[in-house]
């Protein structure tokens, strides 16, 4: 018999395999590309292995955070942003406002990073966060009301003292003005005010050098970060402001003596302010 030779397939059968194949692979390598650009955009924009905080290269609103890390003894990452001299100006703070990094402070500093990606603006609220971090904030809501309480009156002060007008960053004010309301402020108005704050601790304090219960709280780093923290130009009157208030002194002196922040006092960068 006779055996005729294979046909080749039909064209339309040859391009709709021809095509599978294709598909098939571009489908691959689309999913690898896009496997790799998630993988990527992960570790872009994932949080960071410790807690970070982000400030300028200053003291300033963080210094009470970087002290309350320091006696909680956690390592964290110190993001700071350089600041010109000359110009005050700070391009990396310009980048970080314009990268959205800020903007849980209203695009402003500090910010604090949790190793779980939660961005914490305000800095009494990042003091608060640590405090509750590091069990200094007692152990009751009643607690951490009446330490809560004592930090308020610290703040108070300090608001008190911007209110004065005398810095050096007053505006609308003559140098005698200034000098004037400084020796107002200094010899007048904050000892009265620390000796009210001296007052109400009696009704807070159960051991000496202890603003509330038996050890270190947030109270007693609000009053240390008053006393011994201002302008190294306001250092000294501040101390003979409250040369009286024998409690608020022993506080400061024992949040100085802890082996962590003695530590970081004595590393700590050094600023303009």
């Amino acid at each position: 018999s006779y055996l005729s030779p294979p046909h080749p397939p039909p064209h339309h059968i040859f391009h709709l395999t021809f095509s599978y194949k294709y598909t098939t692979t571009m489908l691959k390598s689309l999913l690898l590309i896009s496997s790799l650009s998630a993988s990527y955009a992960f570790a872009a924009s994932s949080p960071p292995s410790k807690l970070q905080l982000k400030y300028f290269d200053i003291q300033g609103a963080a210094e009470t955070s970087r002290v309350l890390l320091a006696l909680g003894q956690e390592d964290y990452d110190d993001a700071r942003y350089k600041i010109d001299p000359a110009t005050f100006q700070s391009p990396d703070f310009l980048e970080a406002k314009e990268n959205g990094d800020l903007r849980m402070n209203l695009n402003r500093a500090p910010v604090l990073i949790t190793p779980d990606g939660q961005t914490i603006g305000q800095s009494a609220a990042i003091e608060r966060y640590l405090a509750r971090r590091f069990k200094l904030f007692g152990e009751t809501p009643e607690d951490e009301a009446i330490i809560d309480c004592i930090a308020e009156h610290c703040r108070d002060v300090k608001d008190a003292a911007r209110q004065k007008g005398f810095s050096k960053f007053t505006k609308n004010k003559t140098d005698d003005e200034k000098a004037r309301d400084r020796a107002e402020w200094f010899e007048k108005d904050l000892p009265v005010m620390l000796g009210k704050i001296e007052e109400a601790m009696k009704e807070t304090s159960v051991k000496p050098t202890y603003a509330f219960g038996t050890s270190a709280t947030y109270a007693d780093v609000a009053i240390w970060a008053l006393l011994r923290d201002c302008f190294a130009a306001d250092l000294e009157d501040t101390i003979k402001a409250a040369e009286k208030c024998d409690a608020l002194n022993a506080i400061a002196d024992q949040i100085a003596s802890n082996p962590g922040v003695s530590k970081w006092l004595s590393e700590r960068p050094e600023s303009m302010f």
